[in-house]
């Protein structure tokens, strides 16, 4: 065993990789991503750009109700519900978000930094740009 390999329970796919993160190149889910992350990551699209209309008009209502929107916003939560879960049971928009977050993986395991990381850096370097 050389000086760099390092034993783990993890499987190789699991543990190899440039950072020991997983190989990059692995497709393979774990039960995890499939059943938490990728329907986290479809309920976050679907909010962000699919629905994206019926999310300002819940927004409005809710702001213009306030405690009320209960009561007040029956119709306007009732269409939220219904886009976000169009895209939520979308086979086609499951294997979007699927292939985003696999690519999202990837680019993890391969340079060992997050997306949240790199977001963070890219405002931090925007910041000092700016000043």
């Amino acid at each position: 065993m050389s000086e760099k390999e390092i034993k783990t329970v993890l499987p190789s796919y699991l543990s190899a990789g440039p950072h020991g993160l997983g190989d990059p190149d692995d497709k393979r889910l774990r039960t995890s991503e499939r059943k938490v992350l990728i329907p986290q990551l479809i309920r976050k699209r679907s909010r962000e750009v699919k629905c994206l209309a019926e999310v300002r008009a819940f927004e409005k209502c809710a702001k213009d109700n306030g405690l009320l929107v209960t009561f007040k916003c029956g119709d306007v939560t009732d269409k939220l519900k219904d886009c976000m879960a169009h895209w939520f049971y979308n086979e086609d928009f499951n294997k979007e978000c699927t292939q985003i977050y696999l690519d999202e993986r990837s680019e993890y395991r391969r340079t060992g930094i997050s997306k949240k990381h790199k977001e963070q850096m890219a405002a931090e370097q925007q910041e000092q740009h700016n000043t």
